[in-house]
């Protein structure tokens, strides 16, 4: 049973349209079509909260910066006694195209630094998470510059599409289950 959704990103106002932001995206997706107003700023993180099915249900973006992401992650589990297990974690990833979503329920961080820091603070691999494809520069050498810049105007267009299908798949994770909803997630948002 999901009852913590973790968007990963960086805090600040330059920061708010990147690539590696688009956790927080997703997060900021589901607070307006649930009709979320106001966060609160606890557990070093922006965190709204959200009855689903008469259960409370958390949405927290960590403002502790992506590579720290696990300080916050800690705090929140064990600040609402929740489990790794019933926790899904959202962040971009460089190895899917822009276009493509997977949930997986455990794994390695696949040298994402947000991922590396909450395996490190919770100790375990064993939580589901939402890749959200963002692709990779051509030329390897560019990945932080790239991850760290928004956007473009084309990209933008699937970007939509990527944030409803996100928002969706989201919800009948926390709705039914991840393992319910993983064929729904999977599949291509765009071909």
């Amino acid at each position: 049973m999901i009852k913590l959704l973790v968007g990963l990103g960086n805090p600040g106002r330059k920061y708010e349209k990147t690539r590696h932001n688009v956790g927080f995206m997703v997060i900021d997706e589901l607070a307006k079509k649930l009709k979320l107003k106001d966060h609160q700023e606890e557990c070093l993180s922006h965190v709204y909260k959200v009855k689903v099915g008469g259960r409370e249900v958390l949405l927290a973006k960590p403002q502790t910066y992506m590579n720290n992401s696990g300080i916050a992650v800690v705090n929140l589990l064990e600040e609402h006694d929740i489990s790794p297990e019933e926790m899904i974690v959202i962040y971009d990833d460089l190895d899917l195209p822009l276009g493509r979503l997977r949930l997986k329920l455990e794994g390695s961080s696949g040298g994402h630094h947000g991922i590396e820091s909450i395996i490190k603070e919770i100790k375990t691999e064993k939580f589901p998470r939402l890749k959200v494809g963002i692709g990779r520069p051509k030329d390897k050498h560019q990945v932080v510059s790239y991850v760290l810049s928004p956007f473009s105007k084309d990209e933008e267009q699937i970007l939509y599409a990527v944030l409803e299908r996100s928002r969706e798949c989201l919800m009948r994770c926390v709705e039914l289950s991840p393992e319910y909803a993983m064929n729904f997630c999977n599949a291509p948002v765009v071909s």
